[in-house]
């Protein structure tokens, strides 16, 4: 089961100054729906910037507010808008989520191993790092683990060949190309 992070939010006032003076103390306006009645809220811009990281993508966040209705709930980050300039957290999106129902999240494709094809000349072409999949929140794997090593060239591994785990659903569709050992064209 993955570790659950604590997440401190606050409620606070909607609007243009507001959020402004939010930023100006180092906090990011957000916003949560879902399973739960929308709400405004903020979050310390450390926290946004320190879980709006790869390692965090699909991370259950336990909600911790003086608000009793935001409280213990659990929420995943959806969005997170940064500023073009100055690279730092403007918006986030939280989306509240019921522990008890599936959920559709995308997740990683990491691939292992060397394929055949390259020393038979070919080039180890990625086509999709990360494919679609439903279920629970407490059953969401950090990532698809795909071995390589058995592709030759003109060989490709499609989403329907891919190792899914029990109680995990795959929704991208199956044809997805995943990756595939094509033959190196020489320039001319």
């Amino acid at each position: 089961m993955k570790q659950r992070i604590e997440l401190n939010i606050e409620g606070r006032q909607s609007g243009r100054s507001s959020s402004r003076e939010l930023r100006n103390n180092k906090m990011v306006p957000a916003v949560i729906y879902g399973a739960l009645e929308p709400a405004n809220v903020s979050i310390h811009v450390n926290d946004v910037i320190k879980y709006n990281a790869r390692a965090y993508e699909n991370a259950l966040m336990n909600l911790k507010s003086s608000d009793s209705k935001l409280n213990g709930k659990i929420a995943l980050f959806k969005e997170v808008s940064i500023h073009p300039v100055t690279r730092v957290p403007e918006h986030v999106d939280l989306i509240a989520i019921d522990i008890n129902k599936p959920i559709r999240v995308s997740v990683e494709i990491v691939l292992e191993g060397k394929a055949v094809g390259l020393a038979e000349g070919g080039l180890l072409n990625i086509v999709s790092r990360q494919v679609e999949i439903e279920c629970l929140p407490t059953a969401i794997p950090e990532s698809i683990v795909v071995d390589v090593t058995q592709l030759g060239v003109g060989d490709t591994i499609h989403a329907s060949e891919l190792n899914i785990p029990a109680g995990v659903k795959l929704i991208s569709r199956p044809e997805l190309t995943i990756a595939a050992v094509v033959e190196q064209k020489e320039e001319t």
